[in-house]
């Protein structure tokens, strides 16, 4: 019975020695983002891009997210993602692409944080041999002010 006390005492004193830090809200703030998928024949490619950004007092913060996958029935299909960080700004490029003989499908986004503007743009593309290509091309963009 003692140790049982004991641990429930030891439990309550750790929660109530737990302070939260205090959450600044933000003076700004903005999100962008923009996917795409493409389809043709067996082949398919998808990416998407999406970001954030918060401005406080004590300066900015933001997140950066990017990823694609592609799929073909009988061909090949590769996908890939790079996401690079600097003091200057937060850039993410993901690119995906099925063939299948002449057949293909690829897609490709990228997402950039950069002095208070958030900027993401996809574009997506399909053919068929002997038809016209799809072509579609998606922009995102907000300007955070100062």
């Amino acid at each position: 019975m003692f140790r049982k006390m004991l641990v429930t005492s030891a439990a309550a004193m750790a929660i109530f020695a737990i302070s939260p830090a205090k959450a600044q809200e933000c003076d700004a703030a903005g999100t962008v983002g923009t996917g795409g998928s493409a389809a043709a024949g067996g082949t398919s490619a998808s990416t998407l891009g999406t970001a954030g950004a918060c401005v406080t007092d004590d300066g900015t913060t933001a997140s950066i997210a990017s990823g694609g996958s592609a799929a073909s029935a009988d061909g090949k299909a590769q996908s890939r993602t790079q996401i690079n960080e600097n003091p200057n700004q937060l850039k993410a490029q993901s690119r995906a692409q099925a063939m299948d003989k002449g057949t293909f499908s690829k897609s490709r986004t990228k997402t950039r944080v950069r002095d208070g503007e958030l900027e993401s743009t996809t574009r997506t593309m399909s053919h068929v041999p002997g038809k016209k290509p799809i072509i579609d091309r998606t922009d995102s963009s907000v300007a955070l002010p100062d």
